[in-house]
């Protein structure tokens, strides 16, 4: 036969063919259909410039966690940021029906829906908790530090100084970074490093704007005999406690022991 015989279907050249197509079929439909799973997210975001004088809406389109399109209303049109958003883009821009309703969300979404949300956000005032605490630190041998630790304020914006007998300190002041609470408020510790001498006051001050003024909270340097005279006599108070209580409260079981004396009118 020529070579163009047709395979017969007891030929084994036929099988061969047969699994040839088969598995090249299941090739390509592995590499054309699309994954079992895939994320398709919509991307609205409402930047505001002195409350609603000023607003910018920017949506964004994602594809499997890319921004492949968006719509940004500084240009009124939708913008391709990747091949696969190219034919998007060019048909949303093409219809003004599509268009004006984007434009028209920068009114009827971001500044409708600031009237609702500024009483929890730009209106939200939480005053900050202020302490000062000593510690050592290990950079000298008579260095100490002096911790303010502000916590739970809301808005963030906030302004920590150290004063040394009514003079601010910026040598040695230490800060940590602005850390979010899961309540809607803030922290922050400012240290500052310190060489105390005996009557010296420092002084941690927090502006804020939840509060009318400026927030102080002092801390006095002690020398090493006060601290022990005062010790002592924390001591003292304590072991006089110690052996009060035992005293009183064998006492009190001896009052309610005793028998309560009758009228002698009463006695039979």
């Amino acid at each position: 036969m020529g070579a163009g015989r047709i395979l017969g279907a007891g030929s084994p050249w036929a099988g061969a063919l047969l699994m040839t197509l088969t598995v090249l079929r299941t090739h390509l439909a592995h590499c054309t259909e699309p994954p079992e799973h895939f994320l398709y997210q919509a991307k609205s975001d409402c930047l505001y410039a002195n409350g609603t004088e000023r607003v910018r809406l920017v949506v964004r389109y994602i594809w499997d966690r890319r921004p492949y399109v968006h719509f940004d209303s500084e240009l009124g049109i939708y913008t391709a940021d990747t091949e696969l958003g190219r034919p998007d883009a060019e048909y949303w821009n093409q219809d003004p029906a599509i268009l004006a309703r984007q434009r028209g969300e920068v009114d009827t979404f971001c500044r409708y829906n600031y009237g609702g949300v500024r009483p929890y956000s730009v209106d939200r005032r939480v005053q900050p908790k202020v302490k000062v605490s000593p510690t050592t630190s290990g950079s000298g041998p008579h260095s100490h530090l002096l911790v303010c630790s502000v916590t739970g304020f809301y808005p963030s914006g906030i302004e920590i100084k150290w004063l040394k007998n009514g003079q601010e300190q910026t040598a040695g002041v230490v800060s940590t970074e602005l850390l979010q609470n899961g309540d809607w408020t803030f922290q922050i510790l400012v240290m500052l490093e310190m060489s105390p001498r005996r009557g010296d006051v420092y002084t941690c001050q927090v502006e804020h704007i939840s509060l009318r003024g400026p927030l102080a909270v002092n801390w006095e340097a002690q020398s090493d005999a006060a601290r022990s005279k005062m010790l002592t006599g924390i001591g003292g108070f304590v072991l006089g406690l110690i052996f009060l209580v035992p005293g009183l409260l064998i006492y009190l079981k001896n009052k309610k022991g005793r028998p309560i004396p009758q009228p002698a009118g009463l006695l039979s």
